[in-house]
């Protein structure tokens, strides 16, 4: 699973297939595996039984473990899952995977690591320490959870054009440049035609500002860009995003102003998250605007998903409004989102996944009781 199709051939013939073959088989489980999404070779009658049986011998297609799945008032869907650990009887490490129903469409938010190294104050996953990167099968894995939690294969009898998931966004845990490898590859099988089939134009990868691979993902990968800038200025970002003081904002800026593709047609996204007394002056908004002047950009204005301990607050919901008023009318695109999945700590900036937390809601309820 994860395998792009040359590396599929290069397993294939490592486990003996002539050569010959390689391609027509490789194309024959690609199908099985990304078309049907069918977790066993049983299922792939284009094989002979005997090719089936030792193909089951070699490889494991079996699914991610999902421990638990909670569903939002709002129709969000979270899953938390499982990863192998590779030692018996060890749980493994986990992750969250979150799916959000809109109008028109439905974004799936993948995880890249188990935890982050990044540690962004405004973030709940930035207090849980890394673990370990993802394969790209494990971030390929989770897609395939949620067309079966959806009923999205062909045999579950719903159309293919009427898809569930239309849009993936890398902004689960972890930081995707981080686990470049992993990533690029993962994003390759999920944009294969003959497969899984989302267009890289569906698909946002976003970061927090790891500058030296910036091109590099326009230049491998392709897809959309975002970035997590949350500050207009080096002191307020270096307390927020503390990678920026590596790679400070003019440095950031530069590396977005060279992002190949960039144009009116593939804006680059600018992340900012309103933070009370914070970030969210207006005259915030005009050193913004001053900032990203010249680059093709979109600035999604996200209101702060509060978490347990979190240090600040979400900005005055009339402050969102004026902010997002002058970003308008100096002729950005500047949709504010709209918080999802609060209440299953599904939202932006929510996630981690300690093995021995209590489920959200039981946490928050604990929270609104008075004290003896």
């Amino acid at each position: 699973m994860g395998l792009t199709r040359p590396q599929l051939m290069e397993a294939l013939a490592r486990f003996g297939l002539p050569e010959k073959q390689l391609r027509m088989r490789a194309g024959q489980i690609w199908t099985g595996l990304y078309t049907r999404g069918l977790t066993s070779f049983e299922g792939m009658t284009a094989l002979s039984k005997d090719l089936r049986a030792a193909l089951a011998e070699a490889f494991d297609i079996s699914r991610l473990e999902v421990v638990t799945e909670q569903k939002s008032v709002d129709g969000t869907r979270q899953w938390l899952i499982r990863l192998p650990s590779g030692v018996p009887s060890v749980p493994g490490p986990e992750i969250e995977t979150v799916y959000i129903p809109e109008e028109g469409r439905g974004t799936l938010c993948i995880s890249s690591q188990v935890g982050c190294t990044l540690t962004c104050t405004f973030c709940h996953t930035g207090t849980q320490k890394l673990v370990r990167n993802l394969t790209a099968g494990e971030i390929v894995g989770q897609l395939l959870v949620a067309r079966d939690a959806l009923g999205e294969w062909p045999d579950s009898g719903r159309n293919n054009d009427d898809r569930l998931v239309t849009n993936i966004v890398m902004m689960g845990m972890g930081e995707p440049l981080y686990n470049f490898d992993n990533v690029r590859d993962a994003l390759e099988v999920i944009s294969d035609g003959e497969g899984l089939s989302l267009s890289k134009r569906r698909i946002t990868l976003s970061t927090s500002g790891v500058v030296p691979m910036i091109e590099k993902a326009g230049e491998e990968i392709g897809c959309m860009l975002a970035i997590s800038l949350h500050a207009v200025n080096d002191e307020t970002r270096n307390r927020l995003v503390p990678l920026n003081k590596k790679y400070p904002i003019s440095e950031l800026l530069e590396a977005c102003r060279n992002y190949p593709g960039l144009s009116n047609a593939r804006r680059i996204t600018f992340e900012y998250v309103m933070l009370k007394d914070v970030n969210d002056s207006i005259e915030d908004a005009k050193e913004l605007v001053r900032l990203l002047k010249g680059i093709p950009a979109k600035i999604n204005l996200i209101p702060f998903n509060p978490w347990p301990g979190s240090p600040y607050e979400c900005s005055d919901w009339a402050q969102i409004e004026k902010f997002a008023d002058f970003i308008n009318r100096a002729g950005y695109a500047s949709p504010v989102r709209t918080p999802r999945g609060r209440d299953i700590m599904a939202a932006c900036g929510q996630l981690k996944s300690e093995t021995v937390k209590k489920r959200a809601s039981e946490r928050f309820k604990q929270e609104a009781q008075p004290s003896a």
